[in-house]
């Protein structure tokens, strides 16, 4: 307004003095102050230029007629236009003063509505999971395009379908030809995608997972976010690894064992040997014997292996040695054992849960702080630019290692990045928006987000700049938020074909060890266990054996009466079964010794007695 009326009234001054040349007004002006002290001349024609202004009157080429009043007042008309529906249209008029409104915001609201349901759009997108998909199957579900063979469903067309009943307009249906959600070229100035097809008046709408932003926005139109969202990360997950049965036995290698028992036995021999020649280790077999006629040494080869073996699982045992070689070769072992059992015991735990430690991240700060794991995202997208655009130092970094990163991190689908991240073995990770990752691991068990969002924002559809209808679709895209249609749009395409990964997941691990990694400790007890019982079947078989030979009965009666014995849990003694020759060799001896008796007391001579003793 002020730009219009400035050049009228320099129109105006030049009029004036055109019609009058001989009393033209020289404005030309020197060095002034506005502080206007006694002593600085004032400017001349600053007092003239008005009075002289005023003797004109002319017709402005904008604001109407100008007529200046005495008190310097002017008086015009002006006449507000509006382009509207691709039309220009008189909304009010200015008159002397006074504001006359002939069309108001609800009267061209009501205009748009009534536009809006004459008009035919023409909608562009892109293929992209969930929004637009091809419908491969021959039915004819979602839309048609261009070519009658082809149609195509998702988000996106559900989403303008369920507009279109609303607002109560048609549409047609395209894909742009690049591909592209749209980007500035910056040598040409020109948008290329989506937006570049809106900004050249192609196409109506633009509507798919279109990210609203700073760039983009200052070039067309957008609606309030029909999905919010926000950066993420995808990435594959830790492989579920069954731990091992013979896990527990991992601490230490396969010769470390052989070396172990190695030693255990060939210490137990040498012990052995040694005690054998320590003459302290030979005593007698009860110690009340002052002077025994035997003696016997406690370490044989048996109770050396055994004293050893309860050393090693630091049980010890009741054979304590006396010899001061034998001690100190005890205490050796002991310091040995010492040793080893620390050392297994330190790498037990971290063996047994070494499934659970795998190459990953858990955050876009651990991310960035390491260099082994490559990551990148949609060349031209809105993830890109984020980064790219961003003033935080960390992402700058992230942006710099992108762009430096050889062969290329970027890629140039969605799709593309996830099959990268499937097949990248944990070695890379893809940076895209929230919503993509949701869908992509509803259907790949296999990938996962790592992290908190990296910012928040929304798709959004994308309309022509200075669109009329931008209100009447924003308002549309709110009332479908209010009903749930929204949330039960999203919710039918992102698990429709979805494998429930999210759903059926695992809950988080607290730590605890499961049967899959000390199966083996119980399946060794087991098998101790069962060859012990089969010793003791081998024992009680010997037995039977020895007790049918003595008594010279037949071992199956020995046999049952053994079992029956075994089988009487009451009995809590046992009696001991003396052989038929021990008794007859009891009698004969009780027999001899009454015949002693007896010619003793018949006072036979001692070499008598010693003959009969000899018998």
């Amino acid at each position: 307004m002020g730009f219009f009326l400035l050049n009228e009234a320099l129109e105006l001054f030049n009029k004036r003095n055109m019609n009058d040349e001989e009393e033209a007004v020289d404005i030309e002006s020197g060095p002034y102050t506005c502080s206007y002290p006694e002593n600085v001349e004032k400017y001349k024609a600053g007092a003239t230029l008005i009075s002289l202004m005023r003797e004109v009157t002319t017709d402005g080429s904008v604001s109407g007629p100008i007529i200046y009043r005495e008190n310097g007042a002017r008086s015009f008309k002006l006449i507000f236009k509006e382009f509207h529906n691709e039309r220009i249209a008189t909304s009010g008029h200015w008159d002397d003063g006074e504001l006359m409104v002939s069309s108001t915001q609800e009267d061209r609201e009501a205009q748009a509505q009534q536009s809006i349901e004459k008009r035919k759009f023409l909608v562009t997108s892109r293929k992209q999971e969930p929004y637009i998909m091809e419908v491969t199957d021959g039915s004819t579900r979602g839309v048609q395009y261009v070519s009658p063979n082809r149609r195509f469903e998702g988000y996106a067309i559900d989403l303008i379908e369920e507009l279109s009943q609303l607002l109560k307009f048609t549409y047609a249906f395209e894909l742009v030809p690049d591909g592209e959600y749209g980007r500035e070229d910056p040598d040409t100035r020109q948008w290329s995608g989506l937006i570049g097809r809106l900004l050249r008046r192609e196409a109506d709408l633009a509507i798919c997972d279109l990210t609203i932003t700073k760039a983009r926005e200052s070039a067309v139109d957008f609606t309030m976010p029909f999905m919010d969202l926000g950066i993420s990360i995808l990435f594959a997950k830790s492989e579920d690894k069954e731990p091992e049965l013979w896990s527990f036995l991992s601490p230490f290698s396969a010769d470390v064992w052989m070396y172990m028992t190695t030693a255990y036995v060939l210490t137990s021999v040498l012990f052995w040997f040694q005690a054998r020649i320590a003459p302290d280790e030979w005593i007698a077999a009860h110690p009340c014997e002052s002077e025994p006629e035997e003696l016997e040494n406690n370490f044989t080869l048996l109770n050396s292996l055994w004293s050893f073996a309860g050393t090693l699982v630091q049980q010890g045992s009741d054979i304590v040695p006396s010899a001061g070689s034998l001690r100190m070769a005890g205490g050796m072992w002991s310091f040995f054992v010492l040793i080893m059992v620390s050392s297994y015991t330190a790498n037990l735990a971290a063996f047994l849960t070494a499934t659970k430690m795998d190459v990953s991240v858990s955050s876009v700060t651990e991310l960035a702080g390491q260099t082994k794991i490559k990551y990148g995202a949609v060349n031209g997208g809105s993830t890109s630019g984020f980064f790219r655009g961003s003033n935080t130092s960390m992402y700058q970094r992230m942006w710099a290692t992108m762009n430096e990163a050889k062969p290329s991190v970027f890629t140039k689908t969605n799709d593309e990045g996830i099959e990268r991240v499937a097949k990248g073995k944990k070695t890379y990770a893809f940076l895209m928006e929230s919503t993509g990752i949701e869908y992509a691991i509803e259907r790949d068990c296999n990938l996962m987000k790592v992290g908190d969002l990296l910012d928040s924002k929304g798709y959004g559809i994308a309309l022509p700049p200075n669109s009329p209808y931008r209100t009447q679709f924003s308002e549309a895209i709110l009332k479908l938020q209010e009903r749930g249609v929204l949330r039960e749009l999203k919710k039918k395409w992102w698990l429709q074909g979805s494998k429930q990964c999210t759903a059926n997941a695992p809950e988080p691990s607290s730590g605890e060890l499961t049967m899959a990694h000390v199966g083996g400790v119980f399946l060794v007890l087991s098998f101790g266990l069962i060859l012990a019982f089969v010793f003791a079947i081998i024992e009680f078989i010997w037995r039977v054996r020895k007790i049918a030979v003595d008594e010279k009965i037949h071992p199956l009666d020995a046999f049952i009466a053994e079992l029956k014995f075994v089988l009487n849990f009451r009995a809590e003694t046992k009696p001991v079964r003396n052989s038929k020759s021990a008794q007859s060799s009891r009698s004969s001896t009780e027999e001899l010794t009454n015949t002693i008796a007896g010619e003793r007391s018949m006072g036979g001579s001692f070499m008598q007695l010693d003959i009969l003793d000899r018998k």
